[in-house]
């Protein structure tokens, strides 16, 4: 059901997973679901239970970790680039598209968080994607950054500089974490993000909570809103109402100037849908959109 996989992005290999369904003699190819997750986290964070689901369903899945983290190669480890993490999607994208088992005409998107951004970026630009999910998507850096604390956010934006100056004289990263408890320095501090963020880790993963803090000053400046407002891609955001990392505000106002995208909303904070009963909501939702836009 599941194997392991490698593809190249940019003469870096990124590692991840198969997902293939049972299939009848001489049916045809599933569509096929590409997966990465948020900031800083790596496939283990509980993709695998979306990917089975989806498995179960019917639809073929590729699982990967970007470059930099987890299972994938990429020197110096824990560095966050958007623009590389884009191009790590780009790459996994056209991997799927020529795998024998699957119908690379039939491409959906999955990302959750960070991620989820992501997606809407990647498939708005790739144009011939079958559908995009994004997950409790980072939309609007602004509005991440206006979340934070303010003192903690000037903490951030140092160490950030410091790591730029630490690249320049090719030192090695200046790290920030990545969860850390309210008022201590660390990209996401809200109450809920070391219960939340961490218990996603299961034992033995390869999770480093840490990250290069250059990526503190890129936040700010990155908004996937712009994309969402034009994309041409049938899209399904799913949007937390008490998030406390992507604020949902800026994604249900782009979503609405567009008719190609449909929001799911729900009762829950930022972590809450990926365990208990609104994860057994969240995957339902997202197969009942698969059913409808990319059957198999």
């Amino acid at each position: 059901m599941r194997t392991d996989i490698e593809f190249q992005s940019h003469d870096t290999t990124c590692r991840g997973w198969l997902y293939q369904p049972t299939r009848e003699a001489g049916s045809s190819p599933p569509p096929i679901i590409v997966m990465a997750h948020g900031l800083g986290a790596i496939k283990e964070m509980r993709l695998d239970a979306f990917a089975e689901r989806f498995c179960d369903a019917g639809y073929a899945c590729l699982v990967f970790d970007y470059r930099h983290f987890g299972a994938s190669d990429g020197e110096p480890r824990q560095l966050l680039s958007i623009s590389r993490q884009l191009q790590d999607w780009a790459s996994a994208i056209a991997y799927a598209r020529q795998l024998p088992d699957a119908d690379g005409s039939r491409v959906v998107l999955w990302g959750s968080s960070f991620g989820g951004g992501h997606v809407i970026v990647a498939g708005a630009r790739d144009g011939k994607v079958a559908a995009v999910i994004a997950q409790c998507p980072f939309t609007s850096g602004i509005a991440s950054v206006l979340a934070m604390e303010p003192l903690v956010a000037a903490k951030v934006t140092a160490r950030g500089i410091a790591d730029i100056a630490s690249s320049v004289l090719r030192r090695d990263p200046v790290l920030v974490p990545l969860a850390g408890e309210p008022g201590t320095t660390a990209l996401m501090t809200a109450p809920d993000v070391v219960p939340g963020y961490l218990s996603l880790v299961p034992p033995g993963a390869p999770f480093v909570n840490q990250v290069s803090a250059r990526i503190g000053l890129a936040i700010p400046a990155h908004s996937p809103t712009r994309w969402l407002k034009k994309t041409t891609v049938p899209t399904l955001v799913c949007v937390c109402d008490h998030d406390s990392v992507a604020p949902a505000g800026p994604t249900r106002r782009a979503a609405k100037r567009n008719p190609q995208v449909t929001v799911d909303s729900y009762d829950e904070g930022h972590f809450s849908i990926y365990v208990g009963d609104a994860f057994e909501q969240v995957v339902a939702d997202q197969l009942a959109y698969l059913h409808r836009t990319v059957p198999n």
